[in-house]
């Protein structure tokens, strides 16, 4: 029997509304990926996409850009949302859990603004 361990979703969403994609689904649904939206949507899983405000999977800020990412870390779709972003070479937005910038697919969101001109510690 494997378990099914998925990424906490952040506790306070960057919009108001909160909708049933912030509830937490059984592991078997999470597990689950479907080839097409629409087999999805006959199945009546949620799409956070779908339920979400549109303007989360391109925001300015990378904060907000984490939060999209965490929401497609449960989507029944990811991986056919990320193959037709690569096939389609999107140009920026959340697709499938990965951030599309210019493109290419890069690892986080940097802020606005002059990079530092000295290295930060982490």
């Amino acid at each position: 029997m494997s378990t099914v361990i998925t990424p906490p979703i952040p506790s306070v969403p960057p919009t108001s509304q909160i909708t049933k994609a912030d509830q937490v689904d059984p592991p078997e649904v999470l597990s689950m990926q479907i080839s097409s939206i629409e087999q999805a949507e006959a199945l009546g899983l949620p799409i956070p996409c779908r339920a979400f405000d549109p303007e989360v999977f391109f925001a300015e800020t990378p904060a907000d850009v984490e939060y999209a990412k965490s929401l497609c870390g449960t989507c029944p779709v990811k991986d056919a949302c990320l193959t037709g972003a690569l096939e389609r070479r999107e140009p920026w937005g959340v697709w499938g859990g990965e951030l599309f910038v210019q493109g290419v697919v890069v690892a986080r969101k940097r802020p606005r603004g002059r990079p530092r001109k000295t290295e930060v510690m982490a």
